[in-house]
Formats: structure tokens, C-alpha cells, sequence
């Protein structure tokens, strides 16, 4: 039988879907006297303390953003070290029991290789994760407009399927770190009603309290998705 944790106790209802926003790693680094695209590494694991935190809360699905396709524009040796990061972390969730699937335009040469196979299916796990790597919310309206030119009687809930980002739920709260009010093109389906929690602190400096906060604040939010 599960037990309930002292942290689950603490909350009168919890989101079922979080979207992470992991903004100001490049500001990390400079503010440091390193090269901005150091701060990209030091990342990973504020991301996989976080996903443990919600595995311990009963928090059933994570979305991650990885880098966008926008992203893609800076600079040669920043793109390599996002690539790389977003690598390793989907290797390093996957260890600690992560169902993970990576949602992103795979098709352009600057998607990481080693991850096109999770683009197809989600791995076996625990807590779904949801990696958004070379995503654009563009290209993921693109792929559900697409289906429905060849597709006359397709239903409301089948173009929220067609969509690139079909797997993923509604998510619920997004919290973002790094001072930024935006969501910078985060899955904006499925955050159509989401609420949004943003947090100064950059990135790297992620502590699970900040979380635990955006959690306290979320349960007194009045959900009412549009009614």
C-alpha cells in the first residue's frame, strides 16, 4: 500500500500537470565570470531534484522546456552545450524511473540524435515527463493542421490528438523561474487554463522550497477553467 508522505499532507489538492520553465541559466553563469553557455549543465540537476520532488508528491505529469526553436539562433557553442544538457538529463531521468518522451520538430539536423528514438515512445515509469526539445508552438499547431486537411469529420478531441504534442495532458501550473512573465511558447494548448507562478530566482539556484511555495500558492487559486 502507498504511503502518504508528510509533504503530500501538507496540501488540500495538488496539480495533476506541472510545466517547468527553467529560464536564467545563461545569467547564472555571467554573473559567475563564466561563459554563458556553462550555465546550461549546471541545470540538470535542479531538474532532476524537482522531477523527484513531484514523483514524491503524487504529481502524476511534468513538462519540461528544453530549448525552443528559436533557441537555435544563438550562438554555435550555447546550442551545443543545450543540446548536450538536454541529452543528459533525459538519460539521468530515465535512470531514476522517468516516463519519459521528448515532444520537438526532429526533423532539423540540430535536434540531438540520441533522442530521436524517445520522440516515438514514451519509456517506462513512474512519473511522466514530458521533454521539449527543438519545440515551437508553430510547428506543434502546424502537424494537428496538417491532419485535418486529409481528415473532413475530424472531431474536437481528435485535433487536440493530432497535435505534434498530442500525448501530452492539460497542464494545470506552470511555474517558471528566472524573473520572465511569459511563457515563451510553452505547449499553449494545453496551458490554455493553466495558472502561472513565476519565480525571480534563476535556474540553476532552484530550491525545492520555491516549488513547494508555488504548490502552497496554487491550492488556493479558484480553478474554474473558463465556467
Amino acid at each position: 500500500m502507498k504511503t502518504t508522505t508528510k509533504r503530500q499532507k501538507e496540501f488540500s489538492r495538488l496539480p495533476q500537470h506541472v510545466g517547468i520553465i527553467p529560464d536564467g541559466n545563461r545569467r547564472w553563469a555571467k554573473k559567475r565570470g563564466l561563459a554563458q553557455q556553462e550555465g546550461y549543465e549546471a541545470g540538470i540537476e535542479p531538474g532532476l531534484r524537482l522531477l523527484n520532488l513531484c514523483r514524491e508528491l503524487g504529481i502524476k505529469e511534468a513538462s519540461v522546456y528544453g530549448f525552443t526553436k528559436e533557441n537555435v539562433h544563438r550562438p554555435s557553442e550555447q546550442i551545443e552545450k543545450f543540446r548536450e544538457a538536454c541529452v543528459k538529463f533525459v538519460f539521468s531521468a530515465i535512470e531514476v524511473g522517468a516516463a519519459l518522451l521528448v515532444v520537438g520538430d526532429s526533423s532539423s539536423p540540430v535536434f540531438p540524435d540520441a533522442l530521436r528514438p524517445f520522440t516515438k515512445q514514451r519509456t517506462p515509469g513512474d512519473i511522466r515527463v514530458n521533454l521539449l526539445v527543438n519545440y515551437g508552438w508553430q510547428w506543434d499547431l502546424l502537424s494537428a493542421l496538417e491532419h485535418t486537411r486529409t481528415n473532413d469529420t475530424l472531431s474536437y478531441s481528435g485535433i487536440l490528438r493530432a497535435l505534434a504534442s498530442g500525448d501530452v495532458s492539460r497542464v494545470d501550473l506552470v511555474v517558471r523561474w528566472g524573473g520572465r512573465r511569459r511563457l515563451s511558447g510553452f505547449l499553449p494548448i494545453q496551458c490554455a487554463y493553466a495558472d502561472m507562478y513565476v519565480i525571480d530566482t534563476l535556474w540553476p539556484d532552484m530550491t525545492l522550497e520555491e516549488f513547494l511555495d508555488a504548490l502552497r500558492w496554487y491550492q488556493e487559486q479558484d480553478i474554474t477553467l473558463g465556467g
